[in-house]
């Protein structure tokens, strides 16, 4: 087969510029009454910020879907230590909110080095694996090495602390090493290790501990730590089939915390209904299964990983965060891709999506 230069997939570009305009709904809708009686005072303020950072997006998008991937080889010493360089100076200069250090305010933004280092950890290690080839079945260089990387990443998003962002980071990275090749028995061994030491990071601080617990009994204290499940659980069944209606959501009139970002899911399911959730889930869907296919059909063993990549950050994230609306996992704290409000993580989001098209423009031929 002959590789030969295609129009980029207008299945993941749909996908993505769909789920960015049902964000730009759901966060105005969300946001709109607490933005009002809080200090902004202004209904439209999360709105204004979610269309720039979109337009932001779309434009890093287009970027980085006519720029050829395969440059991105020479950035990524570059890419990975300035990653790892923003990770330690959030810890000293960036600002505490709700108890975590995730942010370096430059002014006029604010960035999010954590989102910056999930599209980093994924080129150093696409970058890495394919250039190991059957070097990846040895554990040295197939286990060791990259789980190296992805440990020092994960180590400084804990000390944020970020769990949920280290969960992507970690999952995403296990999926990645599996795609290129490494044997069951080494992923098995390490699998296991990162599902211990995930289990002790949960027990280890009181905060993780109560939503484990949460998780597993809301009602144990409705009040306190089950709250926020409770109350999402009450959005997603009041909403039935069709929903209450755009706007007319009740959860989010100071009942569910973070409408706009973490649980923006729930207000969606409220007002948008069970339909208006199967959609989003199934645009996530789409986009997976035409990500996996340009990986598939790209027969540069790099940019097939760094397809895979891109795709399973952007569907375990949203998985985890879905997740977690629906009580199926503990808290995290994570949001959801392309919908949530936000800044750092939509513009990332978007670039990543635009370097994933950029490869469907250059797969083989069926």
């Amino acid at each position: 087969m002959q590789v030969k230069r295609r129009s980029a997939d207008m299945f993941i570009l749909l996908a993505a510029l769909s789920l960015l305009g049902i964000g730009v709904i759901m966060v105005f809708s969300a946001s709109a009454v607490n933005s009002l009686k809080g200090p902004h005072q202004d209904p439209y303020y999360f709105l204004r910020r979610q269309l720039l950072w979109s337009v932001l997006g779309i434009v890093a998008m287009i970027l980085a879907m006519n720029y050829d991937y395969r440059k991105l080889r020479s950035w990524v010493w570059i890419i990975f230590p300035i990653s790892l360089l923003l990770l330690v100076l959030v810890l000293f200069v960036g600002d505490n909110i709700n108890g975590s250090t995730r942010w370096i305010e430059l002014g006029f933004l604010n960035i999010q080095p954590s989102e910056i280092a999930k599209f980093a950890t994924i080129l150093a290690l696409a970058f890495w694996l394919s250039e190991l080839r059957d070097g990846v079945k040895s554990f040295l260089g197939g286990i060791v090495i990259p789980l190296g990387m992805v440990g020092i990443v994960c180590l400084l998003i804990m000390l944020e602390p970020d769990f949920g962002t280290m969960i992507v980071i970690f999952g995403t990275s296990f999926l990645l090493i599996f795609a290129a090749g490494a044997r069951l028995w080494h992923l098995g061994l390490i699998g296991s290790a990162g599902l211990l030491a995930g289990i002790v990071l949960a027990l280890a601080e009181p905060y993780r501990r109560e939503r484990l617990t949460s998780f597993l009994d809301p009602m144990q204290d409705p009040l306190g730590s089950g709250w926020q499940i409770i109350q999402s659980l009450y959005a997603l069944g009041s909403g039935g089939l069709f929903g209450l209606g755009l706007g007319r959501g009740r959860q989010k009139f100071s009942y569910l915390p973070e409408p706009h970002t973490d649980f923006i899911f729930a207000c969606l399911g409220e007002e948008l209904g069970f339909i208006g959730t199967i959609l989003v889930v199934a645009l996530f869907f789409l986009f997976a299964w035409r990500g996996l296919r340009v990986a598939m059909n790209c027969r540069d063993l790099f940019g097939s990983l760094l397809a895979i990549g891109i795709t399973c950050m952007l569907v375990v994230q949203a998985l985890l965060n879905i997740g977690v609306v629906t009580s199926s996992l503990p808290v995290t704290g994570i949001t959801l891709p392309l919908i949530s409000s936000g800044g750092s993580s939509l513009v990332i989001s978007l670039a990543s999506i635009g370097v994933l098209l950029n490869i469907s423009k250059q797969t083989s031929g069926d």
